[in-house]
C-alpha cells in the first residue's frame, strides 16, 4: 500500500450552477476544492475577479443556536437511544431541502427563551429566599416593618452582636438619649434582633452610642406590612415562581418531539456552512466561477462524469514539483494495514512524496502489542468489544477499532504461548474447588520464569524493526536518485553491524578483528567525511561514531520496554488472583479477580498502546519517515446528528 495518487482539477462554471455543483461536490465526497493562489489575489486587486462571500458567521450562528437547544433539550428530556447507536441515516435527496430549518429555528428560539426564563426565575428564587431569611428574626414582631416612627418619635430595627450584654447596651443608650428605648424581639448564635425608639432629635445621638457595640440597621426595615405578612407574600410569590418555572420546564420537555427536526435543521446548516466555506475558495466574474481542487487520481472517471452534466471546463493535472507541498495526502491501506490511519495521523501524515509507514508499521505494532497484553482473556475481550462497537456504532472512522481488533487477535495468540487467562485465574481456580489441584494452562514460556529469552527476543525484534526502517530508507534514498546517501549510510552500517556480530561468533577474523569490520569501519571514515574540509573532517567523522554507537545502542535498549510490559501485566493479574484466592471462597474469588483483571486490562490497553506508538514514533520512524503531510479533506456534508447516503443510481 501506498499513498494514493493525486490529480489536480481546473474548473470554470457557469454562476448560476455554483450551488448545485457544490451539493454535488460534497454529495460525492472526493474533491478537496484549494484557495486558487497569488495570481487571483492580484488579479481581483486589478479588479478582473472578485472572490465569492458567503455569510459564513451567520450559518455559524444559527447552527451554534440550534446546538444550544439540543444540549439544553438533552438536560431536560434526555433522549433514549441504545447504548453504541448509530447514526440515522437520511438520503440525500430528503437532507439537501431547506424545508424545517424555519420551524426548527422557531422551536429552538422557544427552548433557549424558556430557559433564559428559567435561569431568571432562579435568581429570582434566590432573592425571595434571602428576603424570607431575613425576615425570621423579626416574626414575633407585630410592627409593620415600614413604621419609621410618629411626629414625634422616630422608630428603627436593628441587630448587634449577642456577645454584647443587653444592661450594657441599654446603660450606654440611656447615657447618650434618655429617653430612648430598646425592645427585644429575638436572638440567635449570632445577634440580637431589637427595635429602638427614642425621639426623633436624638436619634443621631442613639445610633452613635451603639455604634461601638455593632448595631446594624435591619435589610427588612421598609417591608410593607409585618414580618408575617411579609413571609406570607414571600412565600407565594416562590410558588408562584415555581409553577412557573415548571410550566417552562414542561414546554421544553414538550419540544422533545422536534429533537430530530432540531437535529435534521443543524446538520443542514452544518453542510451549508462547509458548501459556504468551499464556496468561499472561488474566484469569478459576474457569470463564470474558477475553482481549484485535488482528487485521488482512481476517481478521475468518477469526477470527469459529475462535471460533465454542468456548463462548465475543466482539466485534471498531475502535481507539479513546486505544488508537492501543498498536495493533500491520503494514506490508502487495506483491511489490515488501514488499522494504523490512527496511530501514523497522531504523529503527522507523510509528505505527499515520502513513504506510507503503515504497511511496515502494522506488523510490529501488532506484534509488540500482543507481547506486551499476553493474555487469552484480554484478547477475547479486546476482539469481542472492537467488533461490537464496529457493528453497533458504524463509526465513519474505523481505524481505532480495527487496530484494536488487531491487537486482541495478537494478544491472545501471546497469551496462549505463555499460558495466560486473567493470569493464572483458572488454575487458582481449580486449587480453590480442589487444594490438591496441579493443574496448569499449557504454555510455551512464561513471563516470571522466561525473563531473560523474552528480554533477549525483545532486543532480536527491535533490531529487525530498526533493520527494516533503515532499508525502507535506502530503498527511498535510491529511488530519489541519491545512491552515495544510501550507500555511506545505511549501508555502512549494516557492514560495521555485522562485523561485530562476526567478531562476537570469532567468524571471518584476522588477529581477532574480522575483515568485514575493518571494511564498514572505512567506509564510515570516508561516507561521513566526504563532504567536509580541514578539521571539519575530523569533528564529522568523531559525530558520526558518536551519534551511530549511542544511537543504535539506545534504540535497541529501547525494546525492552515491550519484556517489562509483559512482566508487569503477568504480575499485577496475578497479585489480584492471589488476594482473591486467600479468602477460599469461589464467590468471593471470582469477584476480586475480575475487579483486580478490569483494572488491570484497562491499566494495560493505556500503557501498551502509548509504548508501541513510542517504539514506532522514536526508535522506528526517525530512521526514514518524512512528515508534513496536510490530511485530504474533501467537501462533504458536514453532519453530527445524521449520516447521508446516496441513492443509487
Amino acid at each position: 500500500m501506498a499513498i494514493v495518487t493525486m490529480k489536480k482539477l481546473r474548473l470554470m462554471v457557469v454562476r448560476d450552477q455554483k450551488e448545485e455543483l457544490l451539493r454535488e461536490l460534497a454529495l460525492h465526497g472526493c474533491v478537496e476544492l484549494s484557495e486558487i493562489g497569488d495570481r487571483m489575489q492580484e488579479a481581483e486587486e486589478r479588479g478582473t475577479v472578485i472572490r465569492e462571500n458567503s455569510d459564513v458567521i451567520a450559518l455559524k450562528t444559527r447552527q451554534a443556536a440550534l446546538d444550544q437547544s439540543l444540549s439544553i433539550l438533552d438536560r431536560y428530556a434526555p433522549a433514549k437511544t441504545p447504548l453504541l447507536s448509530a447514526k440515522p441515516e437520511k438520503k440525500a435527496a430528503e437532507f439537501f431541502v431547506s424545508e424545517g430549518i424555519d420551524a426548527a429555528e422557531k422551536t429552538a428560539e422557544e427552548i433557549r427563551a424558556a430557559e433564559d426564563r428559567i435561569k431568571r426565575i432562579a435568581a429570582e428564587e434566590s432573592r425571595q429566599r434571602s428576603i424570607l431569611e431575613s425576615l425570621g428574626p423579626w416574626m414575633d414582631l407585630d410592627l409593620p416593618l415600614n413604621t419609621e416612627g410618629t411626629r414625634r418619635t422616630a422608630v428603627t430595627l436593628g441587630s448587634f452582636s449577642a456577645r454584647q450584654p443587653l444592661e450594657a447596651v441599654e446603660a450606654a443608650l440611656a447615657q447618650a438619649a434618655e429617653e430612648a428605648q430598646l425592645f427585644r424581639v429575638s436572638d440567635d448564635k449570632s445577634q440580637q434582633y431589637v427595635v429602638l425608639v427614642c425621639m426623633k432629635e436624638a436619634q443621631a445621638a442613639a445610633l452613635e452610642a451603639l455604634r461601638p457595640f455593632g448595631f446594624t440597621p435591619s435589610a427588612v426595615a421598609g417591608m410593607d406590612g409585618t414580618a408575617r405578612e411579609c413571609a406570607e407574600k414571600a412565600s407565594g410569590t416562590l410558588k408562584a415562581l415555581d409553577d412557573e418555572k415548571n410550566d417552562c420546564a414542561r414546554r421544553i420537555r414538550q419540544a422533545a418531539e422536534s429533537r430530530e427536526a432540531l437535529q435534521m435543521a443543524s446538520d443542514r446548516l452544518g453542510t451549508r456552512l462547509a458548501l459556504a466555506g468551499a464556496g468561499n475558495r472561488l474566484y469569478g466574474t459576474e457569470n463564470v466561477l474558477m475553482a481549484e481542487g485535488w482528487f485521488p487520481a482512481d476517481k478521475e472517471k468518477q469526477v470527469s462524469s459529475l462535471l460533465n452534466r454542468f456548463d462548465c471546463a475543466y482539466e485534471f493535472s498531475d502535481p507539479t514539483e513546486e505544488e508537492i507541498p501543498d498536495v493533500p495526502v491520503k494514506l490508502k491501506g487495506n483491511l489490515f494495514t488501514r488499522s494504523m490511519n490512527c496511530i501514523t495521523e497522531q504523529y503527522s501524515l507523510p509528505a505527499y512524496n515520502g513513504v506510507d509507514p503503515n504497511p511496515i508499521m502494522a506488523p510490529f505494532f501488532i506484534l509488540f502489542f500482543g507481547m506486551m497484553m499476553a493474555d487469552m482473556a484480554y484478547g477475547i475481550l479486546m476482539i469481542a468489544g472492537s467488533l461490537i462497537f464496529l457493528k453497533k456504532k458504524r463509526p465513519a472512522d474505523r481505524s481505532f477499532m480495527e487496530m484494536i481488533f488487531w491487537c486482541g487477535i495478537s494478544t491472545f495468540i501471546f497469551g496462549a504461548l505463555t499460558g495466560g487467562f486473567f493470569g493464572d485465574f483458572i488454575p487458582q481456580l481449580c486449587r480453590i474447588i480442589n487444594p490438591n489441584s496441579t493443574f496448569e494452562l499449557p504454555s510455551l514460556f512464561t513471563p516470571l520464569n522466561d525473563t531473560m529469552p523474552i528480554m533477549i527476543g525483545s532486543l532480536a525484534l527491535g533490531l529487525i524493526q530498526i533493520f527494516t526502517g533503515m532499508g525502507v530508507s535506502a530503498v527511498k534514498k535510491i529511488k530519489d536518485g541519491h545512491f552515495p546517501d544510501a550507500l555511506w549510510e545505511e549501508f555502512t552500517w549494516w557492514v560495521i553491524l555485522a562485523g561485530v556480530a562476526l567478531m562476537v561468533l570469532k567468524i571471518g577474523t584476522v588477529h581477532g578483528v574480522p575483515v568485514v569490520l575493518v571494511i564498514g569501519g572505512l567506509m564510515l571514515v570516508y561516507g561521513s567525511t566526504r563532504n567536509a574540509r580541514g578539521f571539519g573532517k575530523v569533528t564529522s567523522l568523531v559525530a558520526a561514531i558518536y551519534n551511530g554507537v549511542t544511537g543504535y545502542f539506545s534504540d535497541t535498549l529501547s525494546y525492552v520496554r515491550i519484556m517489562a510490559l509483559m512482566l508487569s501485566g503477568s504480575v499485577i493479574a496475578q497479585v489480584f488472583n492471589t488476594l482473591g484466592a486467600t479468602f477460599g471462597n469461589v464467590i468471593l474469588f471470582v469477584i476480586i479477580s475480575m475487579i483486580g483483571n478490569m483494572l488491570n486490562l484497562a491499566l494495560n490497553l493505556l500503557g501498551c498502546y502509548v509504548h508501541d506508538m513510542r517504539l514506532q514514533f522514536l526508535e522506528f520512524f526517525n530512521r526514514f519517515y518524512q512528515a508534513g503531510g496536510k490530511a485530504y479533506q474533501p467537501l462533504t456534508p458536514q453532519t453530527k446528528y445524521m449520516q447521508v447516503i446516496k441513492e443509487e443510481n
